[in-house]
């Protein structure tokens, strides 16, 4: 059965089928809105309520459903029904046209309709299994032990429990991020090795052939893309690309010795996240920046991303970032939470894992965060955690067998010790189902996140 909804969804003027009977928009197989142009208007009214498939239709309904009045008259109006007269067929060609002119007007619109929600939900800490008494010891600790904190973002379960800023930071100040960055440019490697633009096992060499030695030694020729990753690149040292003002920093990395074999000696190694920058950009066309605002930051809703640029122009890829606290708990949330987002699979769960996974040791000290492994521009942690982090204390800590994650900027040079008071302090807050509300606690809390003030570093 099709039923006509014009007469409901729209003033009557648009409906003029409604002044010959009232089953004229019905069952009555002689209705001209039986014909395939109602039908495809009924689609149109459906198809506004999905963003995906509107575009694409709504081009298609432009030819189907503004006829000319002698293929109105041919598809809606058989010979001798008799059904429309010249005025009728006038206004039921506006009202067409009005719905069509309405559908892209919302297309027009789609940055302020569909937007993806601009912040993450908010809930009381106990509502979400977290001890705000806790909590508020956790910010007490950080405030006296950590010089100094910048930011803290708690999220459990998908949503904000606790958040305060160190004047002068503030919610809505984005933040450098120094080498937290190095996991965004992961993300833009995982997504252009899902779309076929390369692969991880390609080697280095084979993206910049004009940048390359004359002779490269057998070992850069071994190098791959999954070396950079890994910071297993075969370098004894950093190659110091900004050292050098006469030539690109590619041709600079591609020159500097390997004396180790790629894949089997960590060395933590900055510039080769730059190659990764490098390469995605030779492979897509844009930027690492460009190419993941439509594929990463307009999805999570981080706003204006700032991030610095080579002299060639090529995103710094392994820092010069600039997010606010919020995006970062975004992107831990998009981790967690296997790549997915608002229903929508924006980064594969196979990469989400081989990147957060120890790829390569490390160091072998249980009691340090730096010696648990290396995953793709993401260290494991303790507690089964793992992280971006960067200089000076900014972190996104993702730990899933809590569903939680952390989002902490900061201005310190202890960066374990930074990291201590996380796990001395604040995995005890975390509960197995919800707790009781504790309004005395969270106003204490609230007071409390108010009221603090960054220090001097030194």
């Amino acid at each position: 059965m099709i039923r006509c909804h014009l007469a409901r969804r729209i003033p009557e003027c648009f409906c003029p089928h409604s002044q010959y009977n009232s089953n004229a928009c019905g069952d009555d197989e002689s209705s001209p809105l039986k014909a395939p142009v109602a039908f495809e208007i009924q689609l149109l009214m459906d198809e506004l309520a999905s963003r995906r498939q509107l575009k694409k239709r709504v081009l298609v309904y432009s030819s189907m459903l503004v006829p000319t009045s002698t293929e109105f008259q041919a598809r809606s109006d058989p010979p001798g029904n008799g059904l429309l007269d010249r005025h009728s067929e006038a206004v039921f060609m506006h009202g067409v046209r009005f719905l069509l002119m309405f559908a892209m007007g919302l297309l027009g619109m789609t940055s302020t309709l569909w937007a993806e929600p601009a912040t993450l939900p908010r809930s009381t800490p106990e509502s979400q299994g977290v001890s705000s008494l806790q909590v508020r010891k956790f910010i007490e600790a950080a405030d006296k032990r950590v010089t100094t904190m910048h930011s803290f973002m708690l999220v459990r379960n998908g949503h904000v429990v606790a958040e305060c800023w160190w004047k002068p930071e503030a919610p809505d100040k984005p933040h450098v991020l120094w080498s937290l960055s190095k996991s965004f440019t992961s993300t833009a490697v995982g997504l252009a090795v899902a779309e076929g633009k390369f692969s991880i096992d390609d080697p280095v060499l084979k993206f910049f052939p004009e940048d390359a030695p004359a002779s490269p030694s057998e070992k850069l020729r071994m190098m791959r893309v999954r070396d950079l990753l890994t910071m297993s690149t075969g370098h004894e040292t950093e190659p110091d690309v900004r050292g050098r003002t006469d030539q690109s920093w590619v041709k600079t990395f591609l020159e500097h010795p390997v004396p180790h074999k790629p894949g089997a000696h960590f060395q933590y190694n900055t510039p080769a996240t730059y190659m990764l920058s490098a390469i995605v950009e030779k492979t897509t066309g844009q930027t690492v920046l460009e190419y993941l605002k439509p594929r990463l930051f307009e999805p999570l809703g981080i706003e204006n991303p700032r991030w610095d640029t080579s002299p060639q122009g090529i995103t710094l890829g392994g820092y010069g970032l600039f997010v606010r606290t919020e995006d970062i708990a975004k992107f831990g949330q998009l981790y967690l939470q296997k790549g997915q987002w608002n229903g929508n699979q924006l980064l594969s769960p196979e990469w989400v894992a081989l990147a957060t996974s120890k790829q390569v040791s490390n160091g072998s000290d249980p009691t340090k965060d730096w010696d648990q492994g290396y995953g793709f521009q993401f260290w494991r942690s303790r507690h089964g955690a793992f992280r971006g982090d960067g200089k000076d204390g900014q972190f996104c800590v993702v730990i899933p067998e809590r569903n939680v994650v952390i989002a902490i900027t900061a201005n310190t040079r202890d960066m374990q010790g930074q990291l201590n008071v996380v796990w001395d302090e604040l995995l005890s807050a975390f509960a197995d189902a919800p707790l009781p509300e504790n309004t005395e606690e969270q106003a204490k809390l609230k007071e409390l996140s108010s009221q603090l003030q960054a220090r001097d570093p030194k």
